[in-house]
C-alpha cells in the first residue's frame, strides 16, 4: 500500500504539447475583437460588390478580373511598405491603426462615388490600401505575444473572431437593402460607422509595443575573499542604438524562407478567388439577385468551426501537410463546379460553400503560423510582408488570367484551365516547402523550444 501511493505520487506528469495549457495572450483576443468589427464593416461591402458591378454596371467578367487583381496587386505592394514602417520602432499598432482608419474611411468614398465607376475605383483602392498596410503589422503582433510552439492556435482563434465578423457582415448588409428597398447609401453610412468603432477598439485594447521577456532575478552575491585584492574595473562596452529594422527583403537570405514563398506563390497563381467562386455559382443555379450577398455565409460559417481546431492540429502535426491538404478541398471546389450535379441547388451549393471554408482554415492562419518562426523578431513585420505579397501577386495573375479565359472559352473551359493549374502547384508545393521549417516536433516527440533570433 505504501509502495503503491508513493508510486503514483512521484510519478512525473507529463506535459501537454503544443502548449494546450496555456492561454492566449490578451493581445490576441484584442485584435481578434477588432478584426471581427472591421470585417463587419468591410464585409457589408464585400458581399454586395461583384452583384452590382458585374450586375448593375455591366462589367464583363475580364473588366471585373483585371479590377478585382488590380486591386489585390495594390494592397500586395502596400504590404512592403507596411511591414517596413512597422519593424523601424516597433511601431506595429500605429501602422496597423492607419491601416483600419484608411478602409473605414473607404465607405464614405464609396458613398461620395455614386455611381462614378472612377469614384468607385478610387474608393476601393483606398480600402485595399488601409488592408494592406494593416495586415503585416497585424500578424507581426501575433506571433510576437505568442509562444512559436501555439502559434497555430493563437492564429486560429484570430481567424476564428475574424470570419464571425465576415459572418454577420453579409447578413447586416443583407438586412440593411431588404429594410431600405435596396438603398446601398445605408449600407455604407453603417459599414463606415462600424469600422470607425474598430479603429477605437485598437487605440484603447491593443497594448503598443510587446513588453521585452522579464529579466532573471542575480544570483545572490557572495562576500569577497579577505586577502586577494579586488579586480581592476573595466570600461563599460560603448551602447549601442536601438535596431532600426531591417528591410523586408532581407528574409529572402534564409533558405527556409524563400522555398515557403515560392510554394505559396506558386499555389497563389492557381486560385481564382472567392469572387468568380460565388459568380460561377450563380451562373449554374441561376439564384434569385437578392440572395448573392448570402453566398459568403456557408464558407464564413465553415472557415469558424474549424479555425481554431486546424491550428490546434498544426501545432502537434506541422504546418506543412494541412498548408497542402487545403489546396487539395480548393481542388475539391473546382471539380465540384465542374461536376453535372443535377437536382436541388444544395446538392451543388453546400459542398462548394464547405470546401471553400476548409480551404480558409487550412491555409490562412496556418501559412503565418508555419513562417512566423523562420522570421528574426526585429523583422517580422518585414518578412510577412513580403510573403503576403508574393501570395497577394500570384492571385492578381490567376484572377486575371481566369477573368481572360471565362471571357474568351466560357466558364466550363476556364475552370478545367484552373484545375490543371491547381493540380501542377500542389505537386511544387510538395516539394518546394520544408518538411519542418517552425520547428514542431513530429508526433509523440518532446516540444523543443525554439531561440527567438535578433540583430546582432
Amino acid at each position: 500500500m505504501y509502495l503503491a501511493t508513493t508510486g503514483r505520487r512521484d510519478t512525473p506528469v507529463r506535459p501537454r504539447s503544443g502548449g494546450a495549457g496555456r492561454r492566449v495572450p490578451g493581445t490576441v483576443l484584442a485584435l481578434g475583437t477588432v478584426s471581427l468589427v472591421t470585417d463587419i464593416s468591410s464585409e457589408m461591402v464585400t458581399a454586395v460588390l461583384p452583384l452590382y458591378l458585374v450586375l448593375g454596371l455591366g462589367l464583363s467578367p475580364l473588366q471585373f478580373g483585371f479590377l478585382d487583381g488590380l486591386f489585390n496587386g495594390v494592397a500586395a505592394v502596400v504590404r512592403l511598405l507596411g511591414g517596413y514602417a512597422a519593424d523601424r520602432g516597433r511601431g506595429h499598432k500605429r501602422v496597423a491603426g492607419l491601416g483600419y482608419a484608411l478602409s473605414a474611411l473607404s465607405r464614405l468614398g464609396l458613398l461620395l462615388a455614386g455611381g462614378a465607376t472612377a469614384g468607385i475605383a478610387a474608393a476601393l483602392a483606398t480600402d485595399r490600401v488601409g488592408k494592406g498596410i494593416r495586415t503585416a503589422p497585424r500578424d507581426a503582433l501575433i506571433t510576437l505575444s505568442s509562444p512559436p510552439e501555439a502559434l497555430g492556435r493563437s492564429f486560429g482563434v484570430h481567424r476564428a473572431m475574424d470570419t464571425t465578423g465576415a459572418l454577420l457582415g453579409p447578413l447586416a448588409a443583407f438586412a440593411l437593402l431588404w429594410a431600405t428597398a435596396d438603398a446601398y447609401d445605408a449600407v455604407f453610412v453603417v459599414s463606415f460607422c462600424v469600422g470607425l468603432l474598430g479603429v477605437l477598439l485598437l487605440v484603447l485594447y491593443v497594448p503598443g509595443q510587446q513588453p521585452d521577456p522579464p529579466v532573471r532575478p542575480d544570483p545572490p552575491v557572495r562576500p569577497d575573499p579577505p586577502v586577494r585584492p579586488d579586480p581592476p574595473v573595466r570600461p563599460d562596452p560603448p551602447v549601442r542604438p536601438a535596431p532600426r529594422g531591417r528591410k523586408p527583403f532581407e528574409a529572402l537570405r534564409d533558405p527556409a524562407f524563400r522555398r515557403i514563398l515560392a510554394a505559396a506563390s506558386l499555389l497563389g497563381a492557381a486560385t481564382i478567388g472567392d469572387a468568380f467562386v460565388y459568380l460561377l455559382l450563380q451562373d449554374r443555379l441561376d439564384l434569385p439577385v437578392s440572395w448573392f450577398p448570402l453566398l459568403p455565409l456557408g464558407a464564413a460559417a465553415c472557415y469558424l468551426l474549424l479555425a481554431i481546431p486546424v491550428g490546434r492540429i498544426a501545432d502537434r502535426v506541422g504546418r506543412r501537410l494541412p498548408f497542402l491538404y487545403g489546396h487539395l478541398a480548393l481542388l475539391g471546389v473546382y471539380a465540384t463546379l465542374l461536376a453535372p450535379v443535377g437536382g436541388p441547388a444544395l446538392l451543388l451549393l453546400v459542398p462548394v460553400l464547405v470546401l471553400l471554408g476548409v480551404f480558409y482554415a487550412t491555409t490562412d492562419g496556418v501559412l503565418m503560423a508555419l513562417a512566423g518562426p523562420v522570421l528574426p523578431t526585429d523583422g517580422r513585420a518585414g518578412g510577412l510582408a513580403v510573403l503576403q505579397t508574393g501570395q497577394a501577386l500570384a492571385r492578381l495573375l490567376a484572377a486575371a488570367g481566369f477573368g481572360a479565359a471565362w471571357t474568351l472559352w466560357g466558364p466550363g473551359p476556364a475552370l478545367w484551365a484552373a484545375l490543371s493549374a491547381l493540380l501542377a502547384a500542389l505537386a511544387g508545393g510538395w516539394a518546394l516547402l520544408p518538411r519542418d521549417p517552425s520547428g514542431t516536433p513530429a508526433p509523440g516527440q518532446p516540444q523543443a523550444q525554439i531561440p527567438e533570433r535578433r540583430t546582432a
